[in-house]
């Protein structure tokens, strides 16, 4: 939740607006109307679920076999589903009736997602309007002859990844009548689309897709921005199943997460923090509550969002948006961590006694849920007056304790404050540090020590790394599933509130309390395997980062990728080649590394490691789930170049 890695240890359940109108902004009360006029309509729908149809696909005049899973009223948009797991919305003049569909020569061609890149798309020019005029004549022409072919069956291969070589293998004369057909087919596409260009319009975009296939060159992604922003998209609607439980679940989640974390905190105060131990003995009420704790919660919170807004550091920008636009991003966070870090020995230098943190570390976990609370409120109310594409679609289910839970607005920001990458990269991460450096005051309090041992020693710098490094890559965040699909409620609120800051100190705060000596044959041991673990972590993540912001970077042209019909590319070289997770299996080694200095006393310092690969279980599910609904037959053939999921096996 609150991490600023690809693979983030929470709970899985980050230029800012121009100040001038822009053009959607300027047509949003005439979009707004349409809607309504057409909502009042009510037109018949012409197909209904479940029926097989052909489709046209994108930006060419090919039909293909396909399912209706749906129809959208408000965008009057057909969802469908082709053979090879692709979804797109289509418009009703874009689907036929198998009944008198006229089949060509053409559909026996090569599979959609290798032949459209040949045809025009509606952003690009056209020709000479004598060139339209005799390929209108052709068309007509060819039509003429292939109507009177009753008996011809169309032939449907849906497949990118299946490079049929069957027409090429075909006599000289077939040859040259299919190369025929593909010029006159290409023709009519381009008079469809410059049709569909001068009515100011561009009827089919595919379904999740955040704002447009990734485009090769720099000139094409410009062209895709423009496509995207003329056919204001409609409102978000849930085409996702329901994560974590669904509707239940969310209620359960909102009960079980405060409710754990206490668990946890009453079971690391016992003398003997055995899971046996059930129920821990709980404290008086007044012990949940203290007024300064609430108020050193909020002085931080507030000392973190003055470092973030401050003009130091670069300007990031994410990921497209369903809009095509790309938000801005302050990334400072290695910047905030050091001025925290001269803060805080400031205030040792003058007396401040941060052990304040060991002694009240209920009460501030209190606190911080307290805020967390009315922080999702207030991101819940003022998501019902988003607008429709500023909603998360994963949490716009219409149940409103769900999408509470989930996060029913994508990014929601006041004014340049982005209130989901604040909360994701500040005060809980750079929160985890100050209370490890607490706790190792506290331990050599406690025990009169002159330093800290060796075991909070390891503690404090293994994850002191692992906060430094994300902030120091902070940029690697928006291209995280945070950022860029999952909406901010109380899920990430919550976790990048208390989860992260109260329950990954849990190795350092037993260390205070049951101390575990090493040899220096073990502390080398265990920095081994840390330095192998952030090693893999790093690289991976990096390479991942960079062939997502520009898959066409030179840099990255060793790397082989497999095509899919969205226009992205799957990574199945360099470390994406070994595991389908190489950056799962770095964290997992640091997560070991983490709870081998507490030693095995007590299963309760190794809840980290135990939470985690019930975690990455959980992610690793969601991803494939995701991806074969996104991908189709790209992602089995990527689930068989890439055999093993996590761990590679070693033979």
């Amino acid at each position: 939740m609150g991490n600023s890695h690809q693979s983030r240890p929470g709970p899985d359940f980050h230029i800012p607006y121009g100040t001038g109108q822009t053009r959607q902004e300027s047509s949003a009360g005439t979009d707004v109307g349409c809607v309504l006029l057409r909502s009042m309509r009510m037109p018949s729908v012409k197909y209904q679920k479940g029926d097989k149809v052909m489709g046209r696909w994108p930006g060419s005049s090919l039909y293909y076999e396909v399912k209706v899973l749906g129809f959208d009223i408000p965008s009057q948009l057909y969802t469908v589903i082709y053979k090879d797991g692709t979804e797109l919305e289509l418009k009703e003049h874009d689907i036929k009736n198998f009944t008198g569909f006229q089949t060509r020569s053409r559909s026996r061609s090569r599979s959609p997602g290798r032949r459209r890149s040949r045809s025009r798309s509606p952003g690009r020019t056209t020709r000479r309007s004598s060139s339209r005029t005799a390929a209108v004549a052709a068309a007509a022409a060819t039509e003429s002859s292939l109507s009177s072919n009753k008996d011809t069956k169309l032939e449907v291969r849906l497949s990118p990844l299946q490079q049929t070589m069957a027409a090429e293998n075909n006599s000289n004369n077939k040859h040259e009548e299919n190369n025929m057909a593909n010029k006159v087919n290409e023709a009519e596409a381009e008079v469809e689309a410059e049709s569909e260009k001068n009515q100011g319009r561009y009827n089919l975009r595919r379904r999740k897709d955040d704002g447009g296939a990734k485009p090769a060159s720099v000139v094409a992604e410009q062209q895709e921005k423009e496509v995207v922003k003329e056919a204001a998209p409609p409102a978000a609607t849930l085409s996702t199943p329901l994560d974590f439980g669904g509707k239940i679940g969310a209620y359960l989640w909102l009960l079980f997460l405060p409710s754990w974390v206490l668990f946890l905190v009453f079971q690391v105060n016992l003398e003997d923090p055995s899971l046996l131990n059930f129920p821990p003995p709980l404290p008086p009420l007044e012990a949940f509550w203290d007024v300064q704790a609430l108020g050193f919660v909020i002085l931080w919170i507030l000392f973190q969002a003055l470092l973030y807004v401050l003009p130091v550091g670069k300007l990031s920008e994410g990921m497209p948006l369903r809009s095509g636009e790309r938000l801005k991003y302050r990334t400072n966070g290695f910047f905030a961590i050091m001025v925290s870090a001269v803060a805080a020995a400031v205030a040792v230098h003058q007396g401040v006694d941060l052990t304040y943190i060991h002694s009240h570390f209920l009460q501030l976990a209190v606190a911080s849920f307290l805020i967390s609370v009315l922080l999702s409120v207030y991101l819940y109310a003022r998501s019902r007056y988003a607008a429709p594409e500023q909603l998360a679609q994963g949490g716009n289910s219409g149940n409103v304790v769900y999408d509470f839970f989930k996060g029913h607005e994508l990014n929601p920001r006041i004014k340049n404050f982005d209130l989901k990458f604040f909360c994701e990269m500040r005060p809980g991460l750079i929160g985890w540090c100050l209370i490890n450096f607490a706790l190792a005051l506290a331990e050599m309090k406690v025990h009169r020590l002159d330093a800290p041992s060796y075991s909070m020693i390891l503690v404090n710098v293994f994850q002191l790394l692992y906060v430094v490094d994300g902030l120091w890559n902070e940029e690697a965040i928006l291209t995280t599933m945070d950022l860029m699909h999952d909406g901010f409620g109380f899920m990430l609120a919550f976790g990048d509130l208390v989860w992260v800051p109260f329950t990954y100190t849990l190795q350092a705060y037993y260390l205070v309390s049951h101390p575990n000596s090493l040899s220096l044959p073990v502390v080398g041991a265990i920095v081994t395997l840390k330095l192998l673990g952030f090693y893999i972590f790093r690289k991976s993540n990096s390479e991942k980062n960079a062939f997502r912001r520009d898959p066409s970077d030179p840099k990255l042209s060793h790397l082989k990728t497999i095509p899919t019909a969205t226009g992205k590319s799957l990574l199945v070289s360099g470390w994406w080649g070994v595991v389908r997770h190489p950056n799962y299996l770095g964290d997992l080694m640091m997560a070991l590394a983490w709870s081998l200095p507490c030693g095995f006393s007590h299963l309760l310092p190794w809840y980290y490691m135990i939470y985690f690969i019930i975690l990455l279980v959980h992610r690793d599910s969601r991803d494939m789930s995701d991806c074969r609904r996104k991908y189709g037959s790209a992602w089995d053939e990527y689930c068989r170049t890439v055999r093993y999921r996590i761990i590679p096996r070693v033979y």
